[in-house]
């Protein structure tokens, strides 16, 4: 999916633009708006706030599969010594016992990690301004939604047209 970043200067226009874009054809689902803690608790309805607003899932997946391939390696390892007696299906136990605390550390340190919207706008958010995401996997529709917000009042902002990973 490509993601687009707009630029509002209060919830205001931003909202305008977020309508803008959902009826230039982009899903509800697949925008969201951003702001400061303060103003996104007290303007933004839940369904137009960022599904995940910390690095939680992305840094779980990093650590499965970082903690699999870690307790795969030690598993193989230990069945090349012989005298530890450990098979290879003991091998494949010790990497799910990897995998799993590979998650969970992930997944804690990754929900102190702010989203990466957040991380690359900090300053818009901080000067408080609100962000309208647009996510889509067609490209087509995206440009129609992000030029009906701008045409609303948001500014695009450089960098928008990231592939998103996770």
């Amino acid at each position: 999916m490509k993601r687009r970043v707009l630029s509002a200067p209060d919830i205001q226009v931003a909202e305008q633009a977020l309508a803008a874009a959902i009826g230039a054809g982009i899903a509800a689902d697949d925008t969201a708006l951003v702001a400061h803690s303060d103003i996104e608790m007290a303007l933004i309805p839940d369904s137009q706030k960022e599904s995940t607003p910390t690095d939680f899932i992305p840094a779980a997946l990093r650590g499965a599969a970082g903690g699999g391939a870690v307790g795969l390696l030690g598993g193989l390892v230990a069945v090349a010594i012989p005298t530890m007696g450990v098979t290879l299906a003991s091998a494949g136990l010790i990497a799910l016992v990897g995998a799993a605390v590979g998650t969970w550390s992930g997944a804690l340190a990754g929900s102190t990690v702010p989203s990466s919207v957040r991380r690359d706008y900090e300053q818009e958010i901080e000067a408080g301004r609100v962000l309208v995401v647009l996510e889509s996997g067609d490209e087509a529709v995206l440009e129609d939604a992000s030029r009906a917000a701008a045409a609303a009042g948001a500014r695009e902002l450089p960098d928008q047209e990231r592939t998103l990973t996770a």
